[in-house]
């Protein structure tokens, strides 16, 4: 994740901490003299569990494939618990109950009070539409300390995105709802050609709406996303997605207006950040980068700092990696799985300086310690190598001191992996909701 309120306009948040305090306090950080960190050994991930694979919507890049249907497998109860109480044990920051959709799971707020007795933060990740008021209130009392819901448009473009008729609608009743007891919500936004035109409607709606954080994410091409691979931003449109939501995230801040806006899914941006932040107050964007590199980007990302844990019990690296498991919780602890690193990728993902090849490598781009080649998960899907480049990097070769004799010196190594462009040439107009494909129904669906 990367802050953009924090580091761009100097602002501070609640979750901060999980990204650049490391358990350090404020003062050290905020100055840019970062603590000592942890090794990756040492670390304790953000654990993702997706708590059931049903979901009522069918959205056209869901990484787990849901749909609105029963699946067979899931964790009992009981052995939720007592996955629970392992973590809880291991000492993880925080535990993110996921899906599908987690609100389908007839006992979630028994496994939450589980997860709260025992000490364990937990937050909420969920397509809003079945939250009532009477949900948001059982949502506040349960004790979750953050509600992420999901929208992915305005109207009839998050509708179609979402893949039923009305989800806007209700998801805009969940969003009001939870605002009305106090709970605190934020958006999540998946960045593609289908909703690109729709940033500014959605920072419009961020402050209608009252809502105090979002996260924008770029898109992981896992599940149905590697379906619409072809629709992710071209490398030049990704640059204006982040010249939007820096831009209003600093109008925000002028305007003195508390909101929380992150992006997700690609520490380039943080490279990018910083390079605007140099233009307008070097000074200020020095401490920036030191704050990058000493939060390390993806080298503590997947497989370190972030986990996830399947509706079965299979734990991935992170919750993109559904195609490798580590082992399963019903046949070891999740403590004990997640400190193995018999598993190459296990062992390489806590190691990766000395995996990662390419223009991405240590010593070929410069901004290696401050991004730490990105996205691992991304590489896997596209080269069928985690360790080769990052192939959403948007960030031209020369400003990564890609120059000539680098290039020779990659191409000598047997690493000179050709850098995909999945999208289109840039539009000249906004993408049209006719764009999306026909396939995707605009009715129909369960309240399941």
């Amino acid at each position: 994740m990367i802050s953009i309120s924090k580091l761009y306009c100097g602002g501070t948040a609640e979750s901060d901490g999980l990204r650049y305090g490391h358990g350090g306090q404020g003062p050290a950080v905020s100055a840019g003299a970062p603590p000592a960190s942890k090794t990756a050994a040492e670390r304790r991930p953000v654990t993702v569990w997706n708590v059931t694979r049903t979901c009522n919507l069918r959205c056209i890049h869901c990484y787990t494939d849901s749909e609105a249907k029963k699946y067979g497998g899931e964790l009992t109860t009981e052995e939720g618990k007592a996955l629970i109480r392992d973590l809880a044990g291991f000492q993880i920051p925080a535990l993110l109950f996921s899906g599908g959709e987690p609100l389908a799971r007839p006992d979630l707020f028994d496994l939450v009070a589980c997860a709260r007795s025992l000490g364990v933060r937990p937050t909420l990740s969920t397509n809003g539409t079945l939250i009532t008021d009477e949900t948001a209130r059982q949502i506040k009392d349960a004790g979750f300390t953050y509600v992420g819901i999901s929208l992915d448009g305005i109207g009839e473009v998050n509708d179609r995105f979402r893949g039923v008729g009305g989800a806007f609608d209700r998801a805009v009743r969940g969003f009001k709802a939870c605002v009305a007891v106090g709970q605190r919500v934020g958006l999540r936004l998946t960045l593609t050609r289908h909703n690109f035109a729709n940033l500014h409607g959605i920072f419009d709606f961020i402050e209608r709406e009252q809502i105090d954080r979002a996260c924008f994410y770029h898109l992981v091409y896992s599940g149905r996303g590697g379906q619409i691979a072809g629709d992710d931003l071209s490398r030049e449109e990704t640059r204006q997605a982040l010249d939007i939501i820096l831009e209003r995230t600093e109008d925000f801040h002028r305007r003195g207006l508390n909101k929380e806006i992150l992006t997700v899914d690609n520490h380039v941006d943080g490279i990018y950040l910083y390079m605007k932040l140099l233009a307008k107050d070097p000074a200020r964007a020095e401490k920036v980068l030191r704050l990058l590199t000493w939060n390390g980007g993806g080298m503590y990302s997947s497989g370190v700092g972030i986990a996830d844990i399947d509706f079965l019990g299979n734990v991935h690296a992170d919750q993109f990696w559904m195609h490798h498991s580590f082992g399963s919780v019903r046949e070891r602890p999740f403590s004990e799985i997640w400190t193995d690193t018999a598993d190459p990728l296990m062992a390489g993902l806590k190691n990766r300086r000395a995996k990662i090849k390419g223009r991405c490598a240590p010593g070929i781009c410069k901004w290696f310690d401050a991004c730490g080649g990105a996205m691992r998960v991304r590489a896997d899907l596209v080269y069928s190598d985690p360790w080769a480049p990052e192939p959403a990097c948007y960030l031209t070769d020369e400003e990564i001191g890609f120059t000539p004799e680098k290039q020779k010196l990659v191409r000598a190594r047997g690493e000179d992996f050709p850098m995909p462009e999945f999208s289109r040439p840039p539009r000249t107009a906004p993408p049209r909701i006719s764009d999306i494909p026909p396939s995707i129904s605009c009715t129909g669906g369960t309240e399941a």
